[in-house]
């Protein structure tokens, strides 16, 4: 005989508490039992229980990704990496990274380019910005996108070297900060112009 939906409890955190056959039978996220439709008279059927079981795997791939974003964003490639490493199914991975991209949580553009503002404005150049991007899982082409939205890499190493002397381990400096040799020889001949 298949067991009968006979009670639905709302419970604090967006928990429902489910009765079958009058019995107490688990607690479970509310937006699962709203996805299948879960009601008092429902049967609990095999293809209903699997449907429940693939809600309940969404379910905690979202919340393991919420957490994570919770502590850092993050870009769609790391996100997808870190909840496999945790176990979550493809299809529970691809569908709570599906419903951040929709909500507007995860997004890799507006992470590179907030991050790539956040480096230039504290000193460093195109290629360590585009490494660091490279490092968070962002696609070549939206780093590359991000970098191009900068102030130009030659006006942020003059705004560095305002009112500084220019020495080789000031060079040295700047190219560890991943300015380019371009940028380097272009602000060397400008001060050996002003000198």
């Amino acid at each position: 005989m298949t067991p009968t939906v006979t009670g639905l409890r709302e419970r604090k955190g967006g928990r429902v508490a489910v009765e079958l056959d009058g019995a107490p039978w688990r607690v479970l996220p509310a937006d699962a039992v709203v996805r299948i439709a879960l009601r008092v008279g429902c049967e609990l059927d095999r293809p209903t229980a699997r449907e429940l079981g693939r809600e309940l795997r969404r379910a905690k791939a979202l919340a393991a990704a919420t957490r994570s974003l919770a502590a850092s964003s993050r870009s769609q490639r790391d996100l997808e990496r870190r909840l496999a490493r945790a176990g979550h199914s493809a299809i529970a991975r691809e569908d709570a990274i599906a419903a951040l991209e929709r909500a507007g949580i995860v997004d890799d553009a507006r992470l590179a380019e907030a991050r790539a503002e956040q480096l230039a404005r504290r000193g460093y150049g195109d290629a360590a910005i585009r490494a660091d991007l490279q490092r968070r899982f962002i696609s070549a082409e939206i780093a590359a996108d991000a970098v191009a939205a900068l102030e130009p890499e030659i006006v942020r190493a003059r705004r560095l070297l305002a009112g500084q002397s220019l020495t080789a381990a000031l060079l040295r400096r700047l190219s560890a900060r991943g300015f380019s040799r371009d940028t380097l020889e272009e602000v060397t001949t400008a001060f050996a112009q002003e000198a």
